[in-house]
């Protein structure tokens, strides 16, 4: 039996993809996250240069706590089973009037990752609404083949490389997910799917949670990283990671330097020429 989800919910997601609004926590939860992500942007003078990188949860201890919530857990066990590893994340933030966009793309194009037994958790700590550029999807583009895709290093694009598919998406198959804050999203990694700027007065803050079966493996590298958060590792085909236990530990920050040189080697392979804000990156 489903933990979370019902299983007409299940369902949904296997023939569409996706599932949405899922709630897991109260709107004040949410603030409570959205003010520690917020006191730890002011104190660092930007949240840009350190958060990136995909591994939030090395770092800070709202985004561990976030990664090993027990009700998102549940709903991605309720889709991928009950062993669990957190791949990555990234925090997607539109500031009020942002041009900031996301092209339509599929997640697994350049992540380097054997099979698509990945799913990844949309978890809104603002309101994101069509307005303020909530996530829009194609139902069922998860059965599509893999895509080509083509690198534009758009500086308004909030993806790593600027991806986007290479074919034109038909925008009147889209469905916008709108979520609340405290509610979560999950779609599948082959999902086409993109997101709009914020016209809004409000800033659109979104935390992305990159979960993986432990079946699953690097192919673009000898060897990567991931947090096991619910489970057993079945397999071993990851470094396991400890999530910090202090804000910005200095070995903390040690280790989170080490793997992102291992995570951009992946996520930028064969690329040719790199955005402004990773080069922001490897300078902090």
């Amino acid at each position: 039996m489903p933990k979370i989800l019902t299983d007409d919910q299940v369902a949904g997601y296997e023939k569409n993809g996706y599932v949405a609004p899922i709630p897991v926590m109260s709107a004040e939860d949410a603030l409570s996250y959205r003010r520690r992500f917020e006191e730890y942007e002011t104190a660092q003078g930007g949240w840009y240069e350190l958060s990136r990188g995909q591994k939030l949860y090395l770092l800070q201890t709202w985004a561990r706590d976030l990664v090993s919530h027990p009700k998102i857990l549940d709903a991605v066990e309720d889709v991928l089973g009950p062993n669990l590893l957190a791949w990555g994340c990234s925090l997607f933030v539109k500031d009020a009037q942002d041009p900031g966009f996301v092209s339509w793309h599929q997640d697994a194009t350049y992540w380097g990752l054997s099979k698509p037994d990945v799913v990844t958790a949309w978890i809104a700590l603002s309101p994101a609404t069509v307005e303020s550029g909530c996530m829009k999807v194609v139902p069922g583009s998860h059965k599509w083949a893999q895509m080509e895709h083509r690198d534009t290093l758009d500086k308004n694009n909030l993806l790593t490389r600027g991806q986007e598919l290479a074919v034109d998406v038909n925008e009147d198959e889209a469905v916008y997910m709108p979520l609340n804050p405290g509610e979560i999203s999950l779609h599948h990694v082959m999902m086409a799917h993109a997101s709009t700027p914020n016209t809004t007065d409000d800033r659109r803050i979104g935390f992305a949670v990159r979960y993986i079966r432990p079946e699953v493996s690097q192919i673009n590298a000898d060897k990567d990283c991931a947090w096991l958060v619910r489970g057993e590792d079945t397999h071993g085909n990851f470094i396991h990671e400890k999530p910090v236990e202090v804000d910005m530990d200095a070995a903390a920050v040690a280790e989170y330097t080490r793997i992102m040189k291992l995570r951009q080697g992946i996520l930028y392979k064969g690329v040719q020429g790199k955005p402004a804000h990773v080069e922001l990156e490897q300078a902090g």
